[in-house]
């Protein structure tokens, strides 16, 4: 895979690269609902977050609920699945945003990265690192790099032996790094994360 070739030349992702086997990335097509699986998971461990989502997938006979299902759910269904009062609205305005706006995978596959979040993040709740997690698992674009992670910037300073005491300078420091990854950042996104994971 050309990513490994590439990312292999830095001294500290190298190993990373041989020891760590990456799942293809994928691609899906239905956006509305990755964006609601993607507000569920917001600050919550990956196992709640599934739990929950199953639980709103629940709700609907359809295996993908469409934005006007949602819209026509009542308030109180939805908050009962486990979600807060500020993600329930979040989901309806995704839905009502869904049902105003140009939101097929054509149309949103065909904007650029900077394009692609300032049109999503007019949402309320719906901030550059909720897109930039949709760039990554759901449109599956291999360069992105959320510099806003919090993991990856703790993956980052272990790995790298960051000091992120000044953390303005900390986050120019990888983003720096990051410029060396392109056109893979993706990648070294995800072993970042699995290397945290494995500290």
């Amino acid at each position: 895979m050309e990513y490994k070739l590439h990312l292999a030349k830095d001294k500290k992702l190298g190993p990373l690269v041989h020891n760590i086997v990456l799942e293809p990335l994928k691609v899906n097509k239905n956006i509305f609902v990755a964006m609601v699986k993607a507000v569920v998971s917001q600050q919550l461990s990956t196992k709640v977050a599934d739990v929950i989502f199953k639980r709103f997938l629940a709700l609907y006979a359809t295996k993908n609920p469409t934005p006007a299902q949602v819209v026509a759910t009542e308030y109180d269904i939805l908050k009962a699945i486990g979600l807060s009062n500020q993600k329930t609205q979040y989901i309806f305005n995704i839905a009502n945003f869904a049902m105003a706006n140009a939101f097929t995978y054509t149309y949103i596959n065909k904007l650029n990265d900077d394009s692609l979040i300032a049109y999503l993040t007019q949402i309320k709740g719906i901030g550059k690192w909720t897109v930039e997690m949709l760039m990554m698992f759901t449109l599956g674009r291999e360069n992105v790099f959320s510099l806003g992670d919090y993991g990856l910037q703790m993956g980052a300073k272990q790995l790298y032996q960051l000091d992120d005491s000044n953390k303005k300078l900390f986050l120019q420091q990888i983003e720096q790094l990051s410029k060396q990854w392109e056109p893979y950042k993706t990648f070294a996104a995800r072993l970042i994360w699995r290397y945290k994971d494995a500290t």
